[in-house]
């Protein structure tokens, strides 16, 4: 593989075994055809990328001119709704995939560089191109052509003979490699002794499911979704769309939230000040880079309205100020606390500074944990306001990808995945004196694992105190589970709530909501609005109708101020709904469950809500998580109800019925460990040694089903032995914070020879794509964007972007001339920078395969050969091992590979009406039996079912043998503790539990 200076990939050595003869494609590096049919040829003149086009001979017999030629894409016809449409989805995808790369299937059509029509046309010209008919007069044209062809050399020859010169020479032009023996890929499930239901790793053996009842009304309608929304997606108009994810200002959203082009031109010059100032990789400062903290940054010249006095008398009119020595005297007298208060109530900003205050500091870090990264960084600004430090001095964050703390730092908030990371470094968090879990009826799945951790940190350590805070009633559950710890409630100044059901069943939740929200606004005394929404799509939608349907009815409508919030919205466009309104002007804030109890939104006095919301759970037709939309729990709608009653008695409009609330919603939320893939959890707690997993103290166990899938993936990528121990390559694996597979990923490349080079590959699959496609130069995008295609994989393609992109000095006018995303390549270089101190303290190589990207894509293979895929048409695949139709997705670079890959690997699928592949890359079926040996074997010439079947029971045999000596191991390992009698020091950490002495027995 080698890479031209303008970025442009081509072939450097033959690829495949079918490679030349196949639609008039040269050999390799000379020549290729794109899906028009058209031949490029290798030159120097015309096009950027160093390829001639040729479009075939026109109707006087010519070659067509070069200079006559557009570029490509410039006869599709442009569709504004389609591009809408399309740019939406691109929106979405950023937004809902930065977070652990969980898809979103609530979204009917898929993510699309381009409308679906022209997509749809590339797919039909494919198909027209594998029609049979067609190929049998591509024949016989082909016939006729070699029989005149051998009627020239007849005659040549015989000109020759004639002449006295001789007869011709005999070469071999027939490059086709028909004659080469087929390779026979065959496929087998096999399963490793220990997951074949012998074991039980877990209490809980039947699944649960999210839902009360699948065939009630509320489940069928969050199945279906909203018809407005798909009203939407179809007719929103491309011109009003916000052209880039970071870019409201001007747009739909940027006139409703009142963001002014001065901000954004404000905005953009503090970005390119900043990416001029970077420097390489290896010497970038991500901690400096924190986009978090620069956009908190107070501007200079601004007024500072939190002023210290406010500050303070802010801080002494919360509810936690009254009983802040009670509380401190429950924490010193007790190890453990469980704090019960209301959202608002100060716990989480004032809990930390009292405990600092006390002294706790002196003795270690003060931790605090937040199910959410923009609760974590949020707290941590106004905790910083109010000690009057500078953030990252004594109080600091540390989010994933991004560290804001210091050496002088007490006080550190983070999200739970990051505190669950360092009990890798240590085991029993000695540099921690306090730890607050904050949040913790969310139970989301770190912090379900951290109360196993914590609560054997506490019987290990009498100087550490753990604090849970709820903002529930259902507190007893934790105080049950860490035995029976004392629960102290702090007074709330709740206010009564008038809450008001549907008389009917709701067909529509975001159309009921807009007019629930006009109602509200309309007919009612003054007072803020909050709606809740399942998510970000929806939540714009209901802006976005509101608006128009307000514009309808004209100016004598009382003003309506309206803001969306949501956990991807930028940190300055969060802001504006903590902003008091001007007078006579409504606040209506549209949010997702983020409002419920992560934040506080002052005045609000009506609260609508929609009755549903997204939870990640475990797809097993994709193998991997996915948010889909759910009924909510009566806790969830009962918190959200409180919510109107916080400033002075509120109402609160659900929309749905009270029958629908007692005999449709669950509870309780069904805990996230019940629900997910529990694959990096599971390596993470085989890392700290728990190798029997019913020996961890959860709180509600996971389900048997899951555990066995996440363990079988483990052990797929040789992270588990054929007995389930832990393996050299797992506990490498658990030192990044990627996917298990990217992690494997980056392994494997330094034994390949080609860190260097997946090290990139894995920061750009970090973030969401980084290709733009703006309405109104959609064939130019798609051009520019056709430039860094490598034929044979997206992988490559995006390592390609990046290469070219740190070539041209990162620079932000670069990217826009190239119809890419900068703040993604930013967020990608910042990732890999951390990926990269990661790799010299694990001792990983750097080493770069130069041009040869070969062996990148057997790399990809050994990580993802799970997902590999054989060809069944044009276009069209097979997963070799669940056989699930895959669709190649038209704007894969695969496309301008001139055939069709026999096998190919996908980093995930996109379910919507078809089952898309995103970012292929295709493979060699050897690979696939060289890493995959487990599902993958090459028949051998004369072998038969026969020779497949022995050479599976051989397999299983050597499993079998493998597990019955780990058995063995284990019993001695049992039996060798059981000799030992320990000696027990009062006060030391590794103390265990005292023994009862035994007496001895003398005589008989």
């Amino acid at each position: 593989m080698a890479v031209d200076e303008d970025g442009t990939a081509h072939r450097k050595e033959s690829f495949g075994r079918k490679e030349r003869g196949r639609n008039g494609a040269g050999p390799s590096g000379t020549s290729r055809s794109d899906v028009h049919g058209r031949t490029w040829r290798r030159g120097r003149v015309g096009m950027d990328d160093g390829y001639v086009r040729d479009d075939g001979p026109r109707s006087d017999g010519r070659v067509q001119s070069n200079s006559t030629q557009t570029r490509v894409g410039s006869r599709r016809s442009e569709d504004e709704v389609g591009w809408k449409n399309a740019q939406h989805q691109v929106d979405v995808e950023w937004y809902d995939r930065d977070e652990n790369h969980v898809v979103d299937l609530t979204n009917s059509t898929p993510s699309f560089f381009g409308d679906e029509e022209t997509w749809k046309a590339k797919e039909d010209l494919q198909k027209r191109r594998a029609d049979p008919s067609r190929r049998k007069m591509s024949m016989m044209h082909m016939k006729k052509a070699s029989q005149m062809e051998s009627d020239r050399d007849a005659w040549e020859e015989n000109r020759l003979v004639t002449s006295g010169m001789g007869r011709l020479g005999e070469h071999n032009t027939d490059f086709d490699d028909e004659d080469e023996a087929k390779v026979v890929l065959l496929v087998h499930d096999t399963k490793p002794p220990f997951l074949d239901g012998r074991i039980t790793f877990t209490k809980q053996s039947d699944p649960v499911v999210p839902l009360r009842d699948p065939t009630s009304d509320m489940a069928m309608v969050s199945k279906r979704g909203s018809a407005l929304l798909k009203e939407i997606r179809e007719q929103r108009d491309s011109k009003k769309s916000r052209e880039r994810f970071w870019e409201v200002a001007g747009s739909r959203m940027g006139h409703i939230t009142g963001l002014t082009e001065d901000e954004k031109e404000q905005r953009q010059a503090k970005e390119s000040s900043a990416e001029d100032q970077r420097g390489e990789d290896e010497h970038l400062d991500y901690r400096a880079g924190s986009q978090f903290r620069n956009l908190m940054e107070k501007k200079p010249g601004a007024k500072d309205n939190a002023s210290s006095q406010m500050i303070a008398d802010q801080r002494r009119q919360l509810p936690v100020f009254g009983c802040r020595e009670d509380l401190m005297r429950a924490i010193r007298e007790n190890q453990i606390v469980v704090v019960v208060g209301e959202t608002g109530s100060g716990k989480t900003t004032q809990l930390t500074q009292y405990l600092y205050e006390d002294g706790y500091g002196e003795r270690g870090l003060i931790g605090c944990t937040q199910p959410r990264r923009v609760a974590a960084v949020s707290v941590a600004k106004r905790v910083s306001e109010e000690m009057n430090v500078g953030l990252g001095m004594e109080v600091g964050y540390a989010i994933r990808f991004e560290d804001c703390t210091g050496d002088r730092t007490r006080i550190k908030y983070m999200t739970d995945g990051v505190l669950l990371r360092e009990t890798l470094k240590e085991q029993d968090l000695d540099s921690y004196a306090v730890v607050i879990m904050d949040e913790a009826h969310e139970r989301s799945l770190h912090t379900d694992v951290l109360f196993g951790i914590l609560k054997k940190i506490v019987a290990q350590r009498r100087d550490f105190k753990l604090i849970v805070t709820s903002a529930t009633l259902d507190a007893e559950k934790f105080s049950n589970f860490f035995g029976s710890v004392p629960i102290f409630n702090i007074p709330g100044r709740t206010f009564p709530v008038d809450v008001l059901f549907s008389k009917t069943v709701v067909e529509d939740y975001v159309e009921a909501a807009v007019k629930q929200a006009l109602s509200t606004h309309l007919g009612s005394p003054p007072g803020d609005i909050l709606i809740f929404m399942t998510g970000q799509e929806e939540i714009e939608a209901v802006c976005f109708t509101l608006h128009e349907r307000l514009e309808r009815l004209g100016e004598d409508v009382p003003n309506l101020s309206i803001l969306p919030i949501y956990s991807q919205l930028p940190s300055d466009l969060q802001t504006k709904i903590f902003e008091k309104a001007e007078s006579g002007v409504r606040k209506c804030v549209v949010s997702t469950n983020i409002a419920e109890t992560s934040l506080t939104i002052d005045g609000i006095l009506y609260v609508i809500d929609c009755g549903y919301c997204k939870m990640k759970v475990f797809n097993p037709r994709m193998g991997m998580d996915a948010l889909q939309v759910f009924p909510e729990s009566q806790a969830a709608a009962n918190q959200r109800a409180g919510r109107a009653g916080r400033t002075g008695p509120g109402m609160c409009a659900r929309l749905f019925t009270e029958s629908q609330y007692r005999y449709e919603m669950l509870e309780t939320t069904v805990p996230e460990i019940q629900r997910t893939n529990l694959g990096h959890v599971v390596l993470l707690l085989k890392s700290l040694n728990i190798d029997d997993l019913l020996d961890f103290d959860f709180m509600d166990p996971p389900p048997q089903e899951n555990i066995l899938n996440s363990m079988h993936g483990l052990w797929i990528l040789g992270a588990l032995d054929n007995a389930g121990a832990l393996t050299d390559l797992g506990r490498r694996m658990v030192e990044f914070p990627l996917d298990p597979a990217l992690a494997k990923l980056l392994l494997v490349a330094a034994e390949l020879g080609c860190s260097e080079e997946v090290l990139t590959i894995v920061s750009m699959l970090s973030v969401p794509p980084v290709f733009f496609r703006p309405p109104g130069r959609v064939e130019e995008s798609d051009a520019a964007r056709e430039k860094f295609f490598v034929p044979e994989s997206d992988h490559l393609t995006l390592l390609n972007v990046y290469t070219q992109w740190k070539k041209n000095g990162c620079r932000s006018d670069w990217c826009s001339a190239h119809f890419l995303h900068s703040k993604g390549l930013q967020k990608a270089r910042e990732v890999r920078a951390q990926l990269l101190d990661i790799m010299k303290q694990q001792h990983v190589p750097r080493i770069s395969c130069g041009s040869q990207w070969d062996v990148c894509r057997k790399a990809i293979c050994s990580s993802y050969f799970t997902n590999a895929a054989r060809m069944k048409g044009i276009g069209e695949y097979l997963n070799c091992r669940s056989g699930l139709p895959c669709q190649l997705h038209p704007s894969s670079a695969l496309y301008g590979l001139g055939y069709t890959p026999d096998y190919i690997v996908y980093h995930e699928l996109i379910l919507t009406s078809k089952q898309y592949m995103r970012c292929v890359t295709a493979v060699e079926p050897e690979w696939l039996a060289e890493v995959g040996p487990m599902f993958f074997s090459i028949k051998g010439s004369g072998e038969g079912r026969l020779h497949h079947k022995q050479r599976l029971k051989h397999l299983a045999e050597k499993m079998e043998e493998d597990m019955a000596v780990a058995e063995a191991s284990k019993k001695t390992v049992e039996l060798k503790k059981g000799d030992k009698r320990p000696i027990i020091v009062p006060g030391t950490a590794n103390s265990q539990k005292s023994l009862k002495r035994k007496v001895r027995r003398f005589g008989l």
